[in-house]
């Protein structure tokens, strides 16, 4: 897998991978209308582990608050979550895992607008991820990581209408990918972005990777992973004529949704079983939104999102250090023997650690701190 594409000016090699710095600070934006939900899986054993590829990125742009009216005496929670400003710190970390290829590809831009460029017409700070997953070869999802920031930022209805340019985006990645004759028609990949513009956050996936926002130590799953067994999926596959075989599409594919695997859809424009339209999830993000974990399948199969959520805030607490993080999460996936490649990207949303949590003082004894009690559900989630 290539390594992930960035901004930043500085770089430094860090255990045979890349690591870049550079730092943005958020915004204030409107806010659309969301969808939500997620699902857990299951894993299979690896048969071999190499070595591992590792990036780290920084952004910080200077912001100004928005002017908010007060009230005497302390400020109302509204009040301070409108004031927020979301700084940004990734890390990734990308495994082949136990397979003998690897297909996984990935992007971080930290800095938008030095991205785009002065022409791209964006007037607030922005940042933007993606986790491309691909099957049948490399082709679809290198090809979709070079070219979807550009089919979103290229698109008419950007910046005004950012969900239907998002949309737009995947199907011209889609078609292009049947169009490109040096690519194998054959090859595929699922696509989970997440743009970031002001303090809005929009995710958009077609696949099962899953983003997973960690709230004050809570997994809020922003995504949904598209499996032809989820109910949903399932109905709309049989209505378009696809059948599933043993959890496969068709025989032939463990996604529901992806962009090319042209030879399993029909002409362009019709509706068939295996769909590259995006479902999408958008929120605006407060102080109390401390992380965002994004990952293939491969560590969802042996790992819930509260697990993942506990591993990381416990390690930000530690040494606040989110490539770190992702990192520790990519071998606690490799002992549970997941049996894909694997890519972690892990983005905070302070410069700071995660504050102890506080745990309201009651009549009863409690021997059980309240980090201690996020990863007893995480590990209750998993068994």
């Amino acid at each position: 897998m290539a390594p992930g594409t960035d901004t930043s000016p500085y770089c430094t090699v860090l255990d045979g991978g890349d690591c870049k710095e550079n730092l943005s600070v958020m915004e204030d934006e409107d806010r659309e209308a969301s969808e939500n939900s997620g699902q857990a899986k299951t894993g299979k054993p690896p048969r071999n582990i190499s070595v591992m590829r590792h990036s780290m990125s920084q952004a910080m742009l200077s912001g100004t608050a928005e002017l908010e009216s007060t009230v005497s005496g302390s400020q109302s929670p509204t009040t301070e979550n409108s004031r927020f400003l979301p700084v940004f710190r990734s890390g990734s970390c990308s495994e082949i895992g136990p397979k003998t290829y690897m297909e996984d590809e990935y992007i971080c831009v930290d800095n938008l607008q030095e991205h785009l460029g002065a022409a791209s017409g964006l007037f607030s700070p922005g940042a933007f991820y993606g986790v491309f997953d691909g099957h049948g070869g490399v082709d679809a999802a290198s090809f979709t990581r070079k070219n979807i920031l550009n089919f979103i930022v290229d698109d008419s209805h950007f910046p005004t209408a950012v969900k239907r340019a998002i949309r737009n985006a995947f199907v011209k990645a889609d078609h292009a990918l049947e169009d490109a004759k040096s690519l194998d028609s054959s090859s595929g990949t699922t696509a989970l972005t997440a743009l970031i513009l002001g303090r809005t956050l929009i995710i958009a996936n077609a696949g099962d990777s899953r983003a997973v926002l960690g709230k004050r130590g809570r997994a809020i799953e922003l995504s949904k992973d598209h499996k032809p067994n989820c109910t949903s999926e399932r109905q709309r596959i049989e209505k378009l004529g696809g059948v599933i075989y043993d959890g496969y599409l068709n025989g032939q594919l463990s996604v529901a949704r992806a962009l090319g695997d042209w030879h399993l859809k029909g002409p362009k424009g019709s509706l068939y079983p295996l769909s590259s339209e995006p479902e999408l999830e958008e929120m605006v993000l407060v102080e109390e939104d401390e992380f965002l974990i994004m990952g293939c399948d491969g560590l969802w199969d042996v790992m819930s999102s509260q697990y993942a959520v506990t591993i990381v805030r416990r390690e930000l607490m530690l040494h606040n250090d989110p490539e770190k993080c992702s990192r520790v999460l990519v071998r606690e996936a490799l002992k549970r023997n997941t049996c894909d490649n694997l890519t972690v990207l892990v983005v905070c949303f302070s410069p700071n650690p995660p504050p102890r949590m506080e745990v309201p003082k009651s009549q009863r004894r409690r021997s059980i701190s309240a980090e201690g009690l996020d990863l007893l559900k995480g590990v209750l989630s998993n068994v």
